[in-house]
């Protein structure tokens, strides 16, 4: 257990059976509590911005799992393990296995998703509910979305609606202090469960390929952010390196000097 700091990022030390247990267990918690997984995109994003609200979001989170095998490679090369737990892998794990029955809530997706869900895992008491557009920068829709899961006392709350105001929402519920359960800020991983949208073949997932895939099947939506954005990335990780160095010499210096 215990959180390691990369790019200037917490992440739990947990592997994908650790988190299940985890979210299991804060599943039947009275006080609210939210897990985050953040990617390549997540950090690029967190470092091209200076909300604090954006970065209080995953800095306040129960749990933040790495969700990228690209972080994971630069965090080895760096001389750092971080374990790969996607969100997909674990919401599929968590609704095919970990949680046996109980109460969920998915923030998001349509009438479609919400019927195959029913239809495929009825031993659940789902609830579900249909935000507007445009929820980030709509403070009565996040206020609604609250209210639902404050209202619902779901054991576990699905947010679908992208990031990052799946993370700002969450991050205003725990302060509001009226819900309970556990959330998991998931991305598209209910569309890969029920098989309405294509997850990349396990060979493309093992070798860091995956964002490869999903720019392949939606270009016209994702190109920016895997041929633009998330190529900053590798800046983010360099100037970090030198950070890093920097500080490690500074603080060399002040110990040897110590002792003259």
């Amino acid at each position: 257990m215990g959180r390691s700091e990369f790019l200037d990022v917490g992440f739990d030390r947990l592997d994908a059976a650790g988190a299940a247990a985890r979210i299991v267990a804060l599943a039947k918690k009275p006080r609210f509590t939210y897990v985050v997984t953040p990617n390549v995109d997540h950090v690029v994003r967190l470092h091209r911005s200076d909300d604090p609200i954006l970065a209080m979001s995953y800095d306040n989170a129960a749990l933040s799992l790495c969700d990228s095998r690209i972080l994971a490679g630069l965090a080895f090369l760096s001389g750092m393990k971080l374990q790969v737990v996607t969100g997909s892998d674990l919401t599929c794990d968590l609704i095919t296995s970990s949680l046996k029955r109980g109460k969920l809530l998915v923030i998001g997706g349509n009438t479609d998703l919400h019927r195959a869900l029913e239809a495929a895992y009825p031993r659940f008491d789902w609830h579900f509910y249909e935000p507007p557009m445009g929820v980030r920068h709509d403070a009565q829709a996040r206020a609604a979305i609250a209210e639902v899961v404050e209202a619902t006392c779901a054991d576990v709350t699905f947010f679908a609606i992208g990031a990052p105001q799946s993370e700002i929402v969450c991050a205003e519920i725990l302060l509001r202090g009226r819900a309970r359960g556990v959330a998991l800020c998931i991305g598209a991983s209910l569309e890969f469960l029920t098989r309405a949208k294509v997850r990349a073949p396990r060979w493309m997932q093992r070798r860091g390929l995956e964002w490869l895939f999903r720019l392949l099947s939606e270009p016209r939506r994702l190109w920016r952010r895997y041929l633009l954005d998330g190529p900053r990335i590798f800046v983010i990780w360099q100037r970090w390196r030198h950070l890093n160095f920097v500080r490690l010499r500074a603080s060399s210096g002040s110990s040897a000097s110590g002792f003259e």
